[in-house]
């Protein structure tokens, strides 16, 4: 069975109105977000933007820290915040077990750079370790779990994007986005619809996963050329098997809200050779 999804110049209008904007903010302002945190001052997202909110928390800090409330993170005030205030990335290498400002900054740059793991929290866990190695074996380094000079030279490449274009698995609008939410990342779009709404597949490739896949509820993985998959979450029904060939269109099941889920909704990712991308890019 095959889903013809049109797409008109209206809703092609309000898709691109809906969605979050594209692009990765400063390591360096994620790290200071984490350290206020940590200290109680801010309660947003670790984007890494430089907002009202971060320079309020910043002022607020320094009032609490009795230092001059000028919203400047000078030397005073990453003292002040303590082992998560320094040191600046780069400085050091960085492995298991460390904390500080440069490994805010590290986790902030390898969950951009398709491999996150876990809370941005400056504390180099086991989940971070994983991330780094993973991300270390996409860029063809030696895979150590040390962050060193080639990982972090390595991690100032530009940020991965799919090689192929794919189509939209539902024609509705997008509600999360790719990207930083709260002190986690998340690694897709969430696309809300219907319980049943009809999945369809982005693009012709392979179906080589079905099943539970553990916070993804009942999981659709397509691989596609150049080393692409797509992924297809919280379904409520699977109606395709590994090893069938799916055309662009396909069904490949319907939208529901198992595993971690709060709602029926879609969650659609595009990976590159493991690495997680934004959908946005390449969702034609």
């Amino acid at each position: 069975m095959r889903l013809r999804v049109t797409v008109l110049a209206l809703l092609t209008a309000l898709l691109a109105t809906s969605a979050p904007a594209l692009g990765m903010g400063k390591p360096s302002v994620a790290a200071l977000q984490v350290a206020l945190r940590a200290r109680g001052a801010y309660l947003g997202t670790i984007d890494g933007v430089r907002g009202p909110a971060t320079t309020a928390a910043v002022a607020e800090f320094q009032r609490r820290a009795g230092l001059s409330a000028d919203g400047v993170v000078g030397r005073n005030t990453r003292a002040a915040l303590g082992r998560r205030g320094r040191p600046r990335l780069g400085t050091r290498d960085i492995s298991f077990g460390t904390v500080g400002w440069d490994v805010a900054s590290l986790q902030f740059l390898l969950a951009w750079h398709g491999f996150p793991g876990g809370p941005i929290d400056g504390r180099f866990g086991e989940r971070t370790e994983a991330s780094l190695r993973g991300f270390q074996g996409w860029a063809g380094l030696g895979v150590d779990g040390v962050a060193g000079g080639q990982t972090l030279a390595a991690l100032r490449r530009p940020l991965p994007r799919a090689p192929l274009s794919v189509g939209w698995p539902i024609a509705l609008p997008v509600g999360d986005g790719f990207g930083p939410r709260g002190n986690r990342f998340h690694p897709g779009v969430d696309i809300p619809a219907a319980g049943g709404t009809p999945v369809a597949a982005a693009r012709s490739g392979s179906v080589v996963f079905t099943g539970w896949g553990g916070s993804y509820g009942n999981l659709v993985v397509v691989a596609h050329s150049r080393g692409v998959e797509t992924w297809y979450a919280h379904l409520r029904r699977i109606d395709v098997a590994v090893g069938r060939w799916v055309g662009r269109g396909t069904v490949v099941g319907r939208v529901g809200s198992t595993g971690r889920s709060t709602g029926p909704h879609l969650h659609f990712e595009v990976r590159v050779r493991g690495a997680v991308t934004d959908p946005l890019r390449a969702l034609r």
